[in-house]
């Protein structure tokens, strides 16, 4: 069942950008799973908080959402493909398009697709010219830090454009015979300019061919329809900001049995609450107790290959930096890792507790200096 992704961020379908992005880290930090390990439901909140605001906090993902619902999300969703596809399914239904009326700026379905792939009208014989490599695609995917450090494989729907399956992108029925096409008798060419120099482009009524037989009923004769693809998809560990992972031959089909184009993933990151990356070092703050701080002392962290048990030096300062040297990120292209650099901030306890107020006010004593002497304006 569709989700309401407003609901889910608990906002009204009119909130500003500045609402939602309000809403979604509050109740980021309420449900993210470093602060519930172990609880299913919260990694499960989280999850659905994620997708929410990865769709509405972009806008124009959340005019697509709103126009279209979460059909407008799939990978590969072209909307104004969507709107002339609709307008031009909505037309034949009534008849128009059919006996030569327009439809919008289009006249008939070889006109829609002839637009679509680059060939408008006066160039629907492009078809019948030698095997053409068919375009390669590009879609935007949004996901966590995580998942990019890590790497994973998925499964994307996406809406495009596919050789016809009755036809083979031919656009003839497999079933008819053919015959000489009358318009070019035979050539599969028509003269287009007159004079010293003559042009011939390729005949139209039989796409180059020289031959005709009945149209295919399921492409209507274009050899190509708009339907749903399943693809699997492995996005390599590393990938950064803006990275571009190729997907062989799941681009736009080619043209008279030319091979299909790719498709190039463009990653965004989403913000990790906890940690950072630059380059290929990941940085992360860590609370320690004043006692860790000044006494030393082993304490567990997380990083993106498990638990490690971390020494704080004696006497350590806030802000003072570690490094563990190659839990960073992985570089996608030298596969060499870089290192986890965490700071360590010293977190004091609230309490009126009279013994403890004693101690620290006894603690100041071992200060060699004034602290703020060095503050100046």
């Amino acid at each position: 069942m569709a989700q309401d992704f407003y609901k889910i961020l608990g906002v009204k379908k009119d909130a500003s950008q500045e609402a939602i992005k309000k809403s979604y880290r509050k109740l980021a930090r309420k449900w993210h799973p470093d602060i519930n390990p172990g609880n299913k439901e919260a990694e499960q909140r989280f999850k659905e908080i994620s997708r929410a605001y990865d769709c509405l906090g972009h806008e124009e993902k959340r005019k697509l959402y709103d126009e279209f619902g979460e059909e407008g999300l799939q990978a590969g969703f072209d909307a104004e493909k969507a709107r002339e596809y609709k307008k031009w399914g909505s037309f034949q239904q009534q008849g128009a398009g059919m006996d030569g009326q327009p439809f919008g700026r289009y006249q008939s379905y070889e006109d829609v697709f002839g637009d679509l792939f680059g060939f408008g009208a006066g160039q629907a014989g492009h078809r019948g010219r030698a095997a053409a490599r068919g375009r390669d695609m590009e879609h935007e995917m949004t996901i966590d830090l995580i998942s990019a450090l890590k790497g994973f494989e998925t499964e994307l729907s996406m809406q495009k454009v596919m050789a016809c399956s009755i036809c083979q992108g031919t656009g003839t029925d497999p079933k008819s015979s053919l015959t000489t096409c009358a318009a070019c008798g035979g050539s599969g060419r028509l003269n287009v300019a007159q004079g010293p120099m003559q042009f011939t482009r390729p005949c139209p009524q039989c796409k180059g061919h020289g031959k005709t037989g009945e149209s295919c009923k399921a492409c209507g004769g274009q050899g190509q329809t708009v339907g749903t693809e399943k693809i699997r998809v492995v996005i390599p560990q590393g990938v950064k900001e803006g990275s571009k992972v190729r997907v062989a031959g799941k681009g736009e089909p080619g043209l008279d049995g030319g091979q299909p184009g790719d498709l190039y993933l463009i990653i965004h990151i989403r913000p990790h609450p906890l940690l950072k990356r630059e380059g290929d070092n990941l940085y992360m703050e860590v609370p320690v107790t004043v006692r860790e701080a000044m006494a030393g002392g082993q304490i567990t962290l997380p990083t993106i290959d498990g638990e490690v048990s971390v020494k704080v030096p004696r006497g350590s300062q806030s802000g003072q930096t570690l490094k563990l040297k190659g839990k960073g990120a992985v570089n996608p292209k030298t596969k060499q890792k870089g290192d986890l650099l965490v700071k360590l901030v010293v977190k004091v306890p609230k309490t009126d507790d009279g013994e403890i107020l004693r101690a620290v006010e006894k603690m100041d004593q071992f200060y060699e200096e004034d602290l703020r002497r060095d503050i100046r304006l």
